[in-house]
């Protein structure tokens, strides 16, 4: 996994603005990024292990935020389920730690990146019924935390439609017309705090008719951050040829990649 990491670092990290580590690896990875990639880790324990109750995301045991700008970390990320229609005592406690992690990047004088991830207590993704209630979960999540007291630097912002069920790429239930207003009015709540979009780990093609959607809706967003849909095929081709033919995939399919989502910017 070190291995597979360290790839990406030194293929793609010249070619971005920033990558992104977790806490596990990040400390033993720091010195492999370029001069030009600004260092971003993550102040997450394990995401993957997180329970269905109340989606609280645990902090690492072994590291500090005060330990970010030691190691040579400048920008924190952290994530966090949250759904605004959820029990008022489980966001007010998601709140609060969201806010402390806030008040210590301003102490330790580290940028703070909040991702939102956002979901319904009863309705499930994937569904239809989701998908008509996740332009308002997204608008409302990024309105809560648009609040000056969580310090918040950088929202990372989930795309606020399904397209599974938008017209060109899966069910046409809603017009990409429609899909277009979802970003723009969901961008707003986000006041004067730089939006990025996540991927999400849709696919490429998915991934980039969204970035699309968001410029044609004139969001004023600062960028992207995507890995899966970056490299997700880099993971099998890792199993089959190992370092180097990972790394001859990076350098040409993941790279052009790269260069084609960034030029939609320019």
């Amino acid at each position: 996994m070190e291995t597979f990491k360290r790839s990406i670092i030194s293929c793609l990290g010249e070619y971005a603005s920033t990558v992104l580590i977790d806490s596990t690896f990040g400390p033993s990875l720091i010195s492999h990024f370029p001069k030009t990639c600004s260092p971003m880790m993550a102040y997450e324990a394990d995401v993957y292990h997180i329970s269905d109750k109340d989606r609280i995301t645990k902090l690492p045991e072994n590291l500090s935020i005060s330990d970010f700008s030691k190691i040579g970390y400048k920008v924190l990320k952290f994530f966090m389920y949250y759904a605004p229609n959820d029990d008022s005592e489980i966001n007010n406690q998601k709140q609060k730690i969201i806010e402390n992690i806030g008040k210590e990047c301003v102490a330790n004088n580290i940028s703070f990146l909040m991702e939102p991830l956002v979901y319904d207590p009863i309705k499930r993704p994937g569904s239809l019924d989701y998908a008509f209630l996740k332009p308002k979960l997204v608008k409302k999540t990024t309105k809560v935390f648009s609040q000056p007291k969580f310090n918040i630097d950088i929202l990372k912002v989930e795309v606020p439609v399904d397209l599974s069920f938008v017209e060109g790429f899966g069910d046409p239930i809603m017009k990409q017309s429609e899909a277009i207003k979802c970003f723009k009015k969901a961008s707003k709540a986000a006041g004067d705090i730089p939006l990025l979009y996540l991927s999400a780990g849709v696919s490429f093609d998915w991934f980039k008719a969204s970035i699309n959607m968001a410029i044609e809706a004139e969001v004023d967003c600062s960028g992207f951050m995507c890995g899966r849909a970056l490299w997700s095929e880099a993971i099998n081709i890792f199993g089959e040829k190992g370092k180097n033919g990972l790394e001859d995939w990076l350098k040409t399919v993941g790279r052009n990649r790269l260069q084609e989502l960034i030029s939609l910017f320019n």
